[in-house]
This record gives C-alpha cells, sequence and structure tokens, in this order.
C-alpha cells in the first residue's frame, strides 16, 4: 500500500517534469520564405539580368552594315549609329531608332565575321 501511495505521489511531479511544447524560433518561422526568395533570385532574376547584360552588349557591338531586327519587326541594314539613336536602311527608307528598339543581330557585316 505505501508502494501504491509513493507511486501517486510522485506521478504529478513526472507529469510536470515533461516540457511544454516549445514555439518555433523566429529563423525556422521565417526560413521557408526566404527561401522562396532565394529560389526566385535564381530562376528568375539572374536569368533575366543575364540576357539583358549580353542583349545590351549586343547593342553596344553594333557597326555599319550589321542586319538587324527592331522591336516592331523591322528588319534592316544598320546605316548610321550615333550615341543613343541608329538609323536602319530598309528597301529604299531610313528609319531612325533608339538603339533600345534593337532586339536581335540577324547577320553581322563581313568584318565582324571574319
Amino acid at each position: 500500500m505505501n508502494k501504491i501511495i509513493a507511486i501517486s505521489l510522485t506521478l504529478p511531479v513526472f507529469a510536470m517534469a515533461q516540457e511544454a511544447p516549445q514555439q518555433p524560433s523566429a529563423i525556422s518561422t521565417f526560413m521557408p520564405i526566404l527561401l522562396m526568395f532565394v529560389v526566385m533570385y535564381i530562376f528568375f532574376i539572374l536569368p533575366k539580368q543575364k540576357e539583358g547584360k549580353k542583349t545590351e552588349q549586343m547593342r553596344n557591338s553594333l557597326k555599319k552594315g550589321d542586319k538587324v531586327l527592331t522591336m516592331a519587326g523591322i528588319v534592316g541594314i544598320v546605316a548610321h549609329i550615333d550615341e543613343r539613336f541608329v538609323s536602319i536602311k530598309t528597301g529604299e527608307t531610313k528609319i531612325d531608332f533608339e538603339k533600345t528598339a534593337i532586339v536581335k543581330l540577324l547577320e553581322p557585316t563581313s568584318d565582324s565575321a571574319h
């Protein structure tokens, strides 16, 4: 009988000795959000930046005689290059565009191909 009383008296002590559930830390709370931003940066922002640098390099390396495509879908040959503007000859017409309107270099001049 004494054993039963002793066990029943120590039972509440063992129950109180169990730890209460802990709050998650701030780091573990924000980790999924942080991970999502890292993944978005790697898969969306970095490739776009690389593509932008490549396009800008192409625009800066344009030469007279290069065949180019504009954002408007006009294909022509570069007739004159300025700091900000490019004159493109299409048929008998010359059209001025900003350099940023040049999307793609179709055929480089024979000088840049060698």
